[in-house]
């Protein structure tokens, strides 16, 4: 059955871009139309309407960049900076297992389901294991949830592991997004520091051969600037460009400190820039320089990062600070508008991640990735512009509703696939040692 979602303004990020009493029709995993509320109503008399006008729609939005792995390690550090939390916080998590892969995401994917994200980047970070691999869990949690995925698993060398063992993790993610409909693979590798020149080489060379993007993490820290110098000459951009990484479509984790010859080497090689506003403040390492990227024409996306570095999972929030850490950082008022960065968290992030003729924006042809927002909160009721409202003013009690392919996750503020109290009492049975509950 077709489906309309009424809202008193339709943000599409397409032509038009705002339209007031609009709707969108779903019907199966797709929008099939998007307009006047009354043509539509007329158009599809017998649809379900979801929405009484009043609300806001907006595209789904997109997670570029994020870490599973750290779902239970939130509130675990505070006045550290990357290196040193890595320290105090990643080593020091424990082992992953693919049922604690599992239950992470269903956790923190319904917490991102309900600040009204359809699709998410991740990078699961963990010891490979041979006998039973980890980062299928990821794709089991996923699916329970029924977010969009771009997967990945986070190469790293140390404590004795072998590139076959590490290989053999790629591949058992692989094989498991293979038949899904809703999630890919993309080759992972962590960064210049944590993978040595090997590492990196292989990955990139299986990358290319099997046609596969990559996602990574680069210069997010200034630190990993120089360590990379002092030990190969070159920044780490340039680094892994000689490395074959740019070879293949890349995703590229915060790249704070980039210099021009780096932001030209991303610009030629196409690559996209995953900016992780809030994560980046709450460690400290500076602020990334959007404008600079967006003079040389590379894509960038909005991502929360792992809950071990931004315990709160809400990309609405990160679309707030990344327009308000902007604006200080320049000492400019103007330097980054709400509608940009909305737009980066939903048609620039899909672009980034080589999603922009699937998602990001509403438009008949593409998959219905589609929420609503109500205004009937202190927050929303008396918002004039609808963009500044969701920017600005909208929290996740104020997402009402979210379809991803046309499935409605979230349904009158709850998720409606999983049961979060059950998935939290799971996980803490099998955190302490207890056998899971099916």
């Amino acid at each position: 059955m077709t489906t309309l979602v009424r809202a008193r303004h339709v943000i599409t990020m397409a032509v038009p871009d705002l339209i007031d009493d609009g709707a969108v029709a779903i019907d199966g995993t797709d929008i099939v139309a998007v307009g006047d509320w009354t043509r539509l109503r007329d158009r599809y008399r017998d649809a379900a309407v979801i929405g009484d006008g009043t609300g806001i729609v907006t595209p789904g939005l997109v997670n570029a960049h994020g870490h599973f792995s750290e779902a239970f390690l939130a509130g675990r550090a505070d006045g550290l900076t990357l290196l040193e939390w890595k320290q105090a916080v990643l080593a020091t998590a424990g082992d992953q297992t693919r049922e604690i892969a599992r239950l992470g995401t269903m956790l923190r994917a319904a917490e991102m389901a309900q600040s009204g994200v359809t699709t998410v980047a991740d990078m699961f970070v963990c010891a490979p294991d041979p006998a039973q691999p980890v980062t299928p869990g990821v794709v089991d949690g996923l699916a329970a949830v029924g977010l969009r995925g771009d997967l990945s698993y986070g190469a790293k060398d140390g404590d004795g592991i072998g590139i076959g063992d590490l290989m053999a993790e790629h591949e058992a993610l692989r094989d498991a997004c293979v038949g899904s409909d809703r999630v890919r693979f993309r080759m992972g590798i962590s960064n210049v520091i944590s993978a040595g020149p090997d590492l990196i080489r292989h990955s990139a060379r299986e990358a290319r051969e099997a046609g596969l993007p990559i996602h990574m993490h680069l210069e997010e820290v200034r630190e990993e600037v120089t360590w990379c110098r002092t030990r190969w000459g070159v920044t780490p951009v340039r680094h892994v460009a000689d490395l074959g990484v740019f070879e293949s479509d890349v995703l590229a984790a915060h790249v704070v400190w980039a210099d021009q010859d780096d932001m030209r080497i991303l610009a030629d090689a196409k690559a996209a820039v995953a900016h992780n506003p809030v994560s980046n403040a709450i460690l400290g390492s500076g602020v990334c320089p959007l404008d600079s990227y967006a003079a040389h024409g590379v894509p960038i996306g909005l991502g929360t990062d792992g809950a071990a570095s931004n315990d709160r999972q809400d990309m609405l929030e990160v679309i707030k600070v990344g327009a308000l850490l902007q604006k200080i950082h320049r000492l400019q008022a103007g330097a980054v508008g709400a509608h940009e960065c909305l737009r980066m968290a939903t048609l620039g992030g899909a672009r980034a991640l080589g999603l922009g003729d699937l998602t990001g924006s509403l438009e008949p042809g593409k998959r219905a990735d589609v929420v609503l927002f109500t205004r009937e909160s202190p927050r929303m009721a008396f918002a004039s512009d609808p963009c500044l409202a969701v920017v600005y003013a909208a929290s996740p009690a104020d997402v009402s509703d979210v379809w991803v392919d046309g499935e409605r996750v979230v349904a009158d503020g709850s998720v409606r696939t999983v049961d979060t109290r059950e998935v939290i009492a799971e996980a803490r049975r099998v955190l302490d040692g207890g056998e899971p509950h099916r």
